[in-house]
């Protein structure tokens, strides 16, 4: 304690020197705190994206994630009503659960037959009401408004496109999609005609079809293969084109209500779903939800060939966006430790040369080697925990500036702007190790200056103005 007092009693005999220093270290370590706060911010922000749109754990057929997008009716999940309900009432997963909801992913050939156009499209096939309580989970407190699905009150023969599969069908007109100019059908043009047995399907699954009721909407045909592996048709009237934020997904995605994906796949056979969606209160729930689930695909569920996927695992760009950012924050810490390093070394370089005469006195006294080292690595561990403090104490206030402003700013993959968060406060485990690196960096920092004053020779010390 001695030396702490007197190590604090050196700093402010100079006390400009020191206040440019510790004003370097509290900039460095608010610099750290509110990048780290940001990247905090873009992880949560992904978590609750993908958790919304695909939950935190499915189930899905064994081996359906490396094959089954192929050919969704030989990976289905049959009886999955039963199984839904069987999650539902369970004694350790039922306080867990938001949602649990079924769904179906398939892929297909649109066509608007009107323009004689035709592209590959991936759809999806929801219950609705199930998504949009999905929408709502929001863990980590976001000031954000859920929007229900588009499909949300509308008949089972209600389909959404993106607006990448709007411009290829020729719906730019019919379905109002910006930016977007019908381009010249070249099949029309050569005069191609729809396949007999084609259009024999696409009849049948207009016969099939509920009747549309309300404003006239746009009408395509979906192909796909049945469960048998023979092609099937449903007509569907498409409500909306919705940009997906990405092109890629945005000139393949096509929303179905889970009733007609079913109908298009299994036809008049039993229905049956590609995943069992399950929502958790928290994040954090994940190992406990999982460890529960493989007992219960041990034991009730032993004859189902099942297994579980987590939200990472399905969408593996998460897991890739957060390694980026770590090894950017991991690049601009070590950047800021250099400069703080070099900052407290050459302070306490200095305060070196000025106390020669006094490290002389001292070691005349009878003060040792380790003595001297100590009091110099003393006042480096003393000026970075005040910087530690000073900068933690200054980048919440300055986090806190930041959330009230209203900044905005639209991640990728997104198409609206969301509120620019820095999360730092209940961060805990950042706060406290950039703390404990700052005063390690300005511990270190003083060394190198320490062993040179203990080095020094008394007698040349003393003789020294």
């Amino acid at each position: 304690m001695k030396t702490l007092s007197l190590a604090l009693r050196n700093l402010l005999r100079n006390r400009r020197r020191s206040l440019m220093t510790l004003f370097a270290m509290v900039i460095g370590l608010i610099a750290v705190l509110l990048f780290g706060g940001y990247i905090k911010n873009i992880n949560y922000g992904l978590q609750s994206d993908y958790v919304q749109r695909s939950g935190h754990l499915q189930l899905q057929h064994k081996d359906y994630f490396l094959y089954g997008s192929g050919n969704p009716a030989a990976y289905g999940i049959a009886d999955y009503d039963r199984i839904i309900a069987m999650l539902k009432k369970d004694e350790v997963l039922a306080p867990m659960l938001t949602v649990v909801t079924p769904t179906l992913q398939l892929g297909g050939i649109a066509g608007n037959f009107a323009a004689s156009v035709s592209r590959t499209i991936y759809a999806s096939g929801v219950v609705v009401e199930d998504q949009n309580r999905m929408r709502q989970w929001n863990d980590y407190q976001f000031p954000m408004r859920p929007r229900s699905l588009t499909l949300t009150g509308t008949p089972s023969d209600t389909a959404v496109i993106g607006t990448g599969v709007a411009r290829v069908l020729q719906l730019c007109t019919a379905l109002a999609v910006p930016n977007c100019t019908s381009a010249p059908t070249v099949a029309a043009a050569q005069g191609a005609a729809l396949p007999a047995d084609i259009a024999d399907l696409a009849a049948s699954g207009l016969a099939d079809a509920p009747a549309a009721t309300g404003p006239k909407l746009a009408h395509i045909e979906i192909l796909a293969a049945n469960a048998h592996g023979a092609p099937n048709v449903a007509g569907v009237n498409v409500l909306k084109a919705e940009y997906q934020g990405i092109k890629e997904l945005d000139d393949v995605y096509v929303a179905l209500h889970l009733s007609q994906a079913q109908k298009l796949i299994f036809g008049a056979e039993p229905p049956q779903v590609t995943a069992i969606v399950l929502q958790l209160q928290h994040t954090a729930q994940i190992p406990a939800a999982r460890a529960r689930l493989e007992q219960i695909l041990a034991t009730s569920l032993k004859g189902e060939p099942l297994e579980i996927q987590d939200f990472e695992t399905l969408n593996p760009f998460y897991g890739q966006t957060l390694k980026m950012f770590a090894a950017i924050f991991g690049f601009i810490a070590v950047l800021i430790g250099a400069i703080v390093l070099f900052t407290v070394s050459n302070t306490m370089s200095m305060a070196v040369v000025e106390r020669t005469a006094e490290i002389g006195t001292l070691r005349a006294m009878g003060l040792r080697r380790g003595g001297i080292r100590a009091m110099f690595v003393s006042e480096g561990l003393v000026i970075g925990v005040l910087g530690a403090l000073l900068g933690i104490v200054v980048a919440l206030a300055a986090a806190w500036v930041i959330n009230h402003v209203g900044l905005t700013w639209t991640p990728p993959g997104r198409i609206e702007p969301v509120p620019l968060f820095v999360r730092i406060a209940g961060e805990n485990r950042m706060l406290v190790g950039s703390a404990i690196g700052l005063v390690i960096v300005a511990a270190l920092s003083a060394i190198l200056p320490a062993a040179r004053a203990a080095r020094m020779n008394i007698v040349d010390a003393l003789r020294h103005v």
